[in-house]
C-alpha cells in the first residue's frame, strides 16, 4: 500500500531535522538524477562561484568562471592564477589549478581539475581485495572575446571552453574475493566536450554614480559531448541575471536544465539557484547562496579576504547530503592577481588626455581639442566620450567656417 505524503510526514521521527525535512523533500526526488557520466563536473571547485549558490553565468567576474561561464576570461579585470580545494562528501576531493589572462577584449586561460575518491574492496573474510582512487581529471582550454565593447555599453562576451577528461577506475574483485586483473580499465574512459557561453552588461535602474554597470545577463551550454561507454554526458543548460541595486551590494538569479542528449526524455529537473555578495569593506566580502535542486537544496556561505594582490576564500555548504558539522564541506581557494597587463594605466592616460581636450574647447581651441582627442582614440578607439568630442568640436568648426564665408558674401 503506497503511503500518503501525510501519512509518511506523520511516521517520521521529528526530533531529527534531517529527517523531517527528507520527508518534505521525497516528492521532489529526481528519478533520473545520477543517470549520466563524469558526475564531477557538477561539484563546483569553491570560490565565489560555489559561494552564490552557483548561480554565476550572468556575473562571472572571478576566475571560477571556467565553471559557469566560459566567456568570463573577456571580461576580467586582472590576470589571475589560482588553486582550489573542495572536501565534498565522504572522503572525496577535489582539487582545481586555474590561470586566465586578457589582451584588449580577448580572454583565454587554462584549468586542471581533479576529483578523486580512495575506493577500498573487501572480501567476505574481511580481507582487503582491492585498493586505490577512484578519479576524474579533466584539462580545460579557454578563449573568449568581447564584442562591441566601449565606455557605456560594455559588450557582448561570446566564449568557450574545451574539456579532455580521463575517468579512471582501480581493478576489483570477483564474487569469491579474487581480483580481476585488469577490470577496472573496462569501466575508465576518456572524453572530449566543450562549453559554450555569452554574457553581457549595461546599465539599468541604477541609482547610484558608478562607471561601472550594474546589469548582468548570461546564458551557456555545459559539458556538450558524444556519449561515452553509452552514457550521455552531463550536459546543462544556464540562463542567469544579476543585478546591483547598490555600489557594494551584488544579488544573482540562474536557471539550469539538465539534458540527457542520449535519451531527452531521462533528462534531469529543473534546477533553480541564488546568490548574493557585500562587499563591507575592500578587503573583506561576505558571500551566500541557495541552490534548488531536486530533494537536495543547497545552502552556501563564504567569504573573501583581500591581502595586497592576494584573495583567500572559504565556503561552507550544508546539503541533505551532510550535516551541520564544522569542516564539513569546507572548500578553499586562493588566488594571486598578476595585474592588469597595463589596462588601468592606458585608461588613466585617455582619460587625462579627455580633461586636457575639454579644457583646450573651453577655451576656444577647437583644432587643439581635436588633436587630443584623436590622440586619446589612438589609445582607445572605442573612448566614446572622445569621439562625441571631435563630432561637436568639428561640427563647430564648420558652423564657424560658413558663417566667415557668409560674412565675406555680404
Amino acid at each position: 500500500m503506497i503511503l500518503s505524503n501525510a501519512a509518511r510526514l506523520c511516521a517520521l521521527d521529528l526530533s531529527d531535522p534531517y529527517i523531517s525535512l527528507a520527508g518534505i523533500l521525497d516528492p521532489l526526488v529526481d528519478p533520473n538524477e545520477g543517470t549520466t557520466a563524469f558526475r564531477s563536473l557538477l561539484i563546483p571547485g569553491g570560490g565565489r562561484a560555489e559561494a552564490m549558490g552557483s548561480a554565476f553565468s550572468a556575473l562571472a567576474n572571478d576566475i571560477s568562471f571556467f565553471e559557469t561561464n566560459p566567456s568570463g576570461s573577456a571580461t576580467m579585470k586582472n590576470t589571475e592564477l589560482a588553486v582550489f580545494h573542495n572536501s565534498w562528501i565522504a572522503d572525496s576531493r577535489l582539487e582545481t589549478l586555474s590561470f586566465t589572462s586578457r589582451n584588449d577584449d580577448f580572454g583565454y586561460g587554462a584549468s586542471l581539475r581533479c576529483f578523486y575518491v580512495p575506493f577500498t574492496e573487501y572480501n567476505t573474510f574481511g580481507e582487503r581485495a582491492s585498493r586505490g582512487y577512484y578519479s576524474e581529471t579533466f584539462g580545460v582550454l579557454n578563449v573568449s572575446y568581447n564584442f562591441l565593447s566601449g565606455y557605456y555599453f560594455k559588450g557582448i562576451a561570446t566564449g568557450a571552453s574545451l574539456k579532455a577528461g580521463y575517468r579512471s577506475m582501480p581493478d576489483y574483485s570477483d564474487n569469491y574475493g579474487n581480483l580481476i586483473e585488469g577490470s577496472g580499465s573496462t569501466q575508465s574512459a576518456a572524453t572530449v566536450m566543450a562549453d559554450f557561453g555569452v554574457q553581457t552588461r549595461f546599465n539599468f535602474l541604477k541609482i547610484y554614480n558608478s562607471r561601472e554597470p550594474n546589469f548582468f545577463l548570461g546564458a551557456t551550454v555545459r559539458n556538450l559531448g558524444p556519449p561515452v561507454l553509452d552514457e550521455a554526458l552531463p550536459t546543462v543548460v544556464t540562463a542567469g541575471t544579476a543585478y546591483k541595486p547598490a555600489n557594494p551590494v551584488v544579488i544573482s538569479a540562474e536557471v539550469q536544465k539538465p539534458v540527457n542528449l542520449l535519451a531527452p526524455e531521462k533528462s534531469g529537473s529543473t534546477v533553480m539557484g541564488a546568490g548574493f555578495a557585500v562587499e563591507f569593506t575592500n578587503f573583506f566580502t561576505l558571500l551566500g547562496g541557495l541552490q534548488l535542486k531536486g530533494a537536495n537544496p543547497r545552502a552556501s556561505i563564504g567569504g573573501e579576504i583581500n591581502v595586497n594582490d592576494l584573495q583567500f576564500n572559504m565556503n561552507y555548504t550544508l546539503d541533505m547530503t551532510t550535516q551541520a558539522v564544522l569542516f564539513n564541506r569546507i572548500s578553499l581557494a586562493a588566488k594571486l592577481n598578476l595585474g592588469d597587463r597595463g589596462r588601468a594605466e592606458r585608461q588613466k592616460r585617455v582619460e587625462d588626455l579627455y580633461v586636457k581636450g575639454l579644457t583646450l574647447y573651453a577655451s576656444g581651441d577647437l583644432e587643439g581639442a581635436i588633436e587630443i582627442w584623436s590622440e586619446a582614440l589612438d589609445i582607445d578607439r572605442r573612448f566614446d566620450p572622445a569621439e562625441e568630442g571631435i563630432r561637436t568640436a568639428s561640427t563647430t568648426l564648420e558652423l564657424q567656417q560658413k558663417i566667415r564665408e557668409l560674412q565675406q558674401l555680404e
